[in-house]
């Protein structure tokens, strides 16, 4: 297609008359670009097709537009070493450019500080980006290693039950297998929660005033503060699961975005940034989560909040939605009280599933809430440790 040789005096595209000497490493990095553009371009435009095939279907409204494929990308090559890259020093290197219209390899000096108290000597380290930013151009390097995450077996486990609340940024809990809670934490950002309010608020009144504008300098300051939260609560999260040795951090599997009757305005706007800081703050914790070679498990989080842990049943919120009244009228935290059943319910999970079929008819019969997922509650995982105690016992 692209190159003149013997066998191919005249190629569709004559690359090599057009780009001499252009190295075929770079070629190959533009090349797998472009093919990853369109690849993306392709598969949006099929989902959108979808979509608007299943609107017809249903007879709704579909006002959704079609993507389209930019052609200018802030795009920047990798330099595959031997080709593109050679290093000389920890500080030195050499990197192929074009210069005077010729390719010639150009010695450069990089600062090496970022490198240090890293703990990246056993890693591996992959092929250099060059980034331009402003006026200046980066060598980015990025390193790999393979952890091996825990393996800790089910009842030695040490987990953080997560519930990503409504008023507090996230609420933690360390759980034990038989249910045993040995610490909890509440993280929050009240300061930036607080400017947020205030900014959705003017975002919204200017567009009243002035219908849809993209108004960029609001949204600056709005990402800010969202990225800050969701880089602030994970760091929090994983610095108490390492307090307390924990093996896995247990989440509520977030579905996608729904908006509750009645919310309109500033309000829908909160909401909509509320649900995308807990997407944010899951996939942060995740990856850092896994560096350190814990796992990560997600639950249902249908009635999570809704039942009380001690299974009396469904608690009554006030209206700032952060205490819960049980039926007993103990007045606990709401997201506390969930953090409780999000961890039991991974436990009850992955404890029904090494029995055999016999063996969890047995104990679904002494405690009926474990048939229902949606039901189960911290007190259910204290049931069911009694009723298997019961159960090994008549084996015995």
């Amino acid at each position: 297609m692209i190159h003149q040789t013997k066998n191919n005096p005249s190629p569709k595209y004559n690359f090599t008359k057009n780009f001499y000497k252009f190295p075929s490493y770079l070629r190959r990095s533009a090349i797998s670009k472009a093919f990853g553009i369109v690849q993306s371009y392709k598969s949006n435009l099929d989902n959108w097709l979808e979509e608007k095939h299943q609107a017809q279907t249903e007879g709704k409204r579909f006002t959704k537009k079609p993507p389209t494929l930019s052609i200018e990308h802030e795009t920047f090559p990798v330099f595959y070493k031997g080709n593109m890259f050679e290093h000389l020093s920890d500080n030195q290197a050499k990197i192929k450019v074009l210069l005077n219209n010729d390719w010639v390899w150009v010695t450069v000096t990089f600062n090496n500080k970022n490198f240090k108290d890293r703990g990246i000597t056993n890693w591996k380290e992959n092929n250099p980006t060059l980034v331009k930013k402003g006026k200046k151009y980066f060598l980015n390097f990025s390193y790999t290693k393979n952890i091996k995450l825990t393996k800790t077996k089910l009842k030695d486990q040490t987990i953080i039950c997560v519930d990503l609340g409504l008023t507090k940024s996230a609420v933690c809990s360390a759980m034990l297998s038989d249910g045993t809670v040995i610490g909890r934490k509440f993280i929050n950002q009240p300061i930036e929660k607080d400017r947020m309010k205030k900014l959705t608020n003017k975002l919204r009144k200017a567009q009243r005033a002035s219908g849809y504008i993209e108004a960029p300098n609001y949204w600056r300051r709005i990402n800010g503060l969202q990225n800050h939260i969701k880089i602030n609560t994970a760091v929090e999260i994983i610095t108490f699961a390492e307090e307390y040795n924990a093996d896995i951090i247990v989440f509520e599997h977030l579905g996608n975005l729904k908006f509750p009757k009645g919310i309109y305005g500033a309000k829908k706007l909160r909401h909509r940034l509320h649900h995308w800081c807990q997407v944010g703050i899951q996939s942060k914790v995740q990856e850092m989560a896994h560096y350190r070679g814990m796992r990560i498990r997600r639950i249902n989080p249908r009635n999570t909040s809704a039942l009380a842990f001690d299974g009396s049943g469904e608690v009554k919120r006030n209206n700032s939605r952060e205490l819960a009244t049980f039926i007993s009228g103990k007045v606990y935290h709401a997201d506390l009280n969930a953090s409780y059943n999000i961890g039991a319910r991974y436990f009850i999970r992955e404890i029904l599933k090494t029995f055999s079929e016999r063996k969890r008819s047995a104990v679904q019969a002494k405690v009926p809430e474990l048939l229902a997922r949606t039901q189960q509650t911290l007190a259910s995982l204290i049931s069911l440790h009694q009723a298997v105690s019961i159960e090994d016992t008549k084996i015995a």
